[in-house]
């Protein structure tokens, strides 16, 4: 499987687009990104595309509306995320204002979501 590389130019429209709320946490994903709430992902850049994790209405309403794409390896897109159209980004400055509206809605869902419980460490066995 083929994991795109975002541009560097790629990396700062993700982070532009994300709320400016302390409580967001980006950090690497397997040379992407990840935007986090509360330990739980609500965004993430796969390439070029960025994918949202939206409550069952508002996935619907942007599937229905948008030209969204899959979101992740096209053999295993990951499941619950939408990309967002790839159209946004080659219209420019305009279409910010769409994904910084539809990153939004995804930081609120997940918000609301129990936080992720840190795994529990297990302990290495001891070398004899």
């Amino acid at each position: 499987m083929q994991m795109p590389k975002p541009s560097e130019a790629d990396k700062d429209h993700f982070r532009t687009v994300m709320p400016s709320d302390p409580e967001v946490v980006i950090k690497p994903m397997f040379g992407n990104l990840g935007a986090f709430v509360n330990g739980n992902m609500f965004a993430g850049l796969f390439g070029s595309t960025i994918g949202v994790k939206l409550g069952d209405a508002d996935r619907e309403e942007l599937e229905g509306t948008e030209r969204t794409v899959p979101f992740g390896p096209a053999e295993r897109p990951m499941g619950g995320y939408t990309g967002l159209p790839e159209v946004w980004n080659a219209e420019g400055d305009g279409d910010d204002a769409r994904a910084k509206a539809w990153v939004a809605k995804a930081y609120s869902y997940v918000a609301g979501l129990p936080p992720k419980e840190p795994k529990a460490s297990t302990p290495r066995p001891t070398k004899k």
